[in-house]
């Protein structure tokens, strides 16, 4: 290129004399340009890594590139990043990434005079969350000298987290990855897992808000997360705060499952067995005191709600519960007792229940047999009230409980126990001491006021009787299970009644009184009044012993004697029925009541009746009019003196 003519050649020299910052900038862009075509950004990679060290307290590499996109928008790459954990654990990595990328808008930083990244995107981070005698180690030590920046958007890409807490034996292992969330929110993150929680394995999976939230740890962190957990199935939605920590948070809790038992090695709580269940209601923390709030759901085929607060600071967990049913089913209480609900159709139950149920049928027994789990009665205190408006219990006249459960260092408590029975009620109050290895139990029962017809609800003539029953029970026994401690049973049973009525035929049969009998049975029956009845009946080693059996009406007195086995299940009274009118055709043979108690029976002693029958035949061989003379009754029998205090 030919030299400018000398008088422009001078004009150029005198303007670049005259505007010195002309040349000055042209030499700065030329040498930006230079600089950013030749610039080797990865000259930075041991400063940054220093000044992350100096923040962090961590050991902090990055492994590959570091790249630098300039303009309005500039990014920041880094490649193979890598973060040292907390000296106190045994795993040396706390983060990993294949790609971090920075975007930041340099104009808007100078503007504010605040650090603020506008995004920041992750590709394939791994983060491992742990807790340990040091604390979390997402607790960073180093000077911490300035607030780190802010960042408005954050993506993450194929992402793993980890959260261990060894001492509790918990652990949970989760694919994470952003997802665009509706409107200008953030993105959120769509998580999908597995873990151990308690030692208990489950799955996990939902979507909660972006992490950035978890920068502050007073603002709410919005989750919809979904776990199960075998046969548990939980959907949290709602908002914790400092979620690691996991102190406080506000959720609605829906959880359900096969048995409530199957909650103790997740939470803590010990429960009786009982069928399905299902329930939905508030679920909050507040430091170490968890509460379930206005729950409303079923447990098998009675519907359950309430409140429910459990306190884990103390030396035991307490728990403590407020519980409401409109309709019980009463069957679906038979867990408390080692029993299992009835099976068949229209019956809820789960496999385990229902093989017990099963196993109970073919054995023949009816007290449970099946031991109370010592160590869960022990593990936590209780005080619990649960009411149930209707109660519904085929076979049985009850309609309502009323029940306060205390459990206080391995002592259990029913104070009271409170059923409406057949127009009356009856009140337990029970002491179970579960602190030996065998269960030392006291019960006291009372009944008053129960209707006679009610109580004999399958018997048509048993309808038609009018009267008022009641009884006290005193129990004291050793064992592990109902069965066990009825079977060392000492104490009294004693049960009465006042005045009344009752079928005119049941008692002539019960004497086996032909002709009246047959009088009845084809001109309609009647009723006669009941004086009273008693049964006084002395306790021990599991065996009932009367000391005094009568039922007096105004045509028989039926006196009896014998024993009732606790131990073996099994009756063996024996019945005299004395008519106190004089009858043909009376075979005055006494009842015996035996065979078990699921299978019992009452007819007359064949020996002595044979006996009669013989000598009515023998009489009648010499005149048959005489052998009415064996099946006359004189009418031995006394009005009774037993008293009707039980019926008040």
């Amino acid at each position: 290129m030919a030299p400018l003519p000398g008088p422009k050649r001078r004009r150029a020299i005198d303007v670049a004399a005259d505007h010195p910052w002309w040349t000055v900038a042209a030499a700065l862009c030329v040498a930006t340009l230079v600089l950013v075509l030749l610039w080797d950004w990865n000259w930075f990679k041991g400063p940054v890594e220093r000044q992350v060290r100096v923040l962090t307290g961590r050991s902090f590499d990055i492994g590959g590139d570091l790249d630098v996109a300039l303009g309005r928008v500039t990014t920041v790459r880094a490649d193979r990043l890598q973060l040292g954990n907390s000296t106190w654990s045994s795993e040396r990595t706390m983060a990993t990434a294949e790609r971090l990328e920075l975007r930041i808008e340099p104009l808007a930083w100078l503007r504010t005079r605040e650090p603020v990244l506008a995004e920041l995107r992750l590709v394939g981070p791994d983060v491992l969350l742990e807790t340990g005698e040091g604390g979390g180690n997402w607790d960073f030590g180093g000077d911490g000298a300035g607030e780190p920046p802010a960042i408005r958007r954050l993506w993450i890409e194929d992402g793993r987290l980890r959260f261990v807490d060894a001492g509790n034996d918990t652990s949970v292992e989760l694919a994470v990855a952003s997802r665009e969330s509706r409107g200008d929110t953030a993105p959120h993150v769509a998580v999908d897992g597995s873990g151990r929680w308690q030692g208990s394995p489950f799955t996990l999976e939902g979507r909660a808000e972006s992490p950035l939230q978890l920068q502050d740890t007073e603002i709410r962190y919005r989750v919809d997360l979904r776990a199960v957990a075998g046969a548990t199935r939980a959907h949290a939605r709602g908002n914790l705060i400092n979620p690691f920590a996991l102190r406080t948070f506000d959720l609605q809790l829906e959880v359900a499952g096969d048995n409530l038992e199957d909650l103790f090695p997740l939470v803590g709580i010990a429960t009786p067995p009982t069928p399905p269940y299902r329930f939905d209601g508030r679920f909050s923390r507040e430091g170490s005191t968890w509460r379930y709030q206005g729950f409303e759901g079923v447990v098998g085929d009675s519907d359950l709600g309430g409140d429910v607060t459990f306190e884990t600071g103390g030396e035991r967990p307490l728990l403590r519960a407020v519980l409401a049913s409109k309709r019980l089913d009463f069957d679906d209480l038979a867990g408390f007792v080692g029993g299992a609900p009835t099976v068949g159709e229209g019956e809820t139950s789960n496999d385990a229940l229902t093989a017990r149920a099963r196993a109970r049928a073919v054995s023949g027994r009816v007290f449970p047999d099946t031991a109370f789990k010592l160590a869960r009665l022990r593990a936590m205190d209780a005080d619990v009230r649960w009411k149930a408006a209707q109660v519904e219990a085929p076979g049985l006249p009850i309609d309502s409980m009323d029940a306060a459960l205390t459990i206080e260092d391995g002592v259990l408590k029913t104070d009271p126990l409170d059923f409406g029975v057949a127009g009356g009620r009856v009140r337990a109050i029970v002491r179970m001491d579960a602190r030996e290895d065998t269960i030392r139990t006291r019960a006291r029962i009372t009944a008053r006021r129960m209707a006679l017809g009610e109580l004999l609800p399958d018997s048509a003539l048993a309808n038609e009787a009018v009267g008022r029953v009641g009884g006290d029970i005193t129990l004291e026994g050793r064992g592990n299970s109902v069965a066990a401690m009825l079977a060392s049973a000492n104490g009294d049973v004693a049960i009465g009644m006042g005045s009344g009525r009752i079928s005119n035929l049941l008692m002539e049969l019960a004497g086996l009184d032909i002709y009246e009998s047959l009088k009845f049975l084809i001109g309609g029956d009647r009723q006669v009044p009941v004086r009273c009845a008693f049964g006084d009946f002395a306790v021990a080693d599991g065996i009932m012993t009367t000391r005094a059996l009568a039922f007096d009406t105004s045509d028989t007195i039926i006196v009896g004697e014998g024993t009732i086995s606790l131990a073996d299940e099994t009756l063996d009274l024996e019945l005299r029925p004395r008519p106190k009118d004089r009858s043909l055709l009376t075979l005055r043979s006494p009842l015996v009541a035996s065979g078990t108690f699921k299978d019992p029976s009452l007819r007359p002693d064949f020996a002595r009746l044979g006996l009669r029958g013989a000598l009515a035949l023998a009489l009648g061989s010499i005149a048959p009019p005489a052998a009415l003379l064996a099946t006359i009754e004189l009418g031995g029998g006394e009005d009774s003196g037993c008293g009707g205090q039980y019926a008040r």
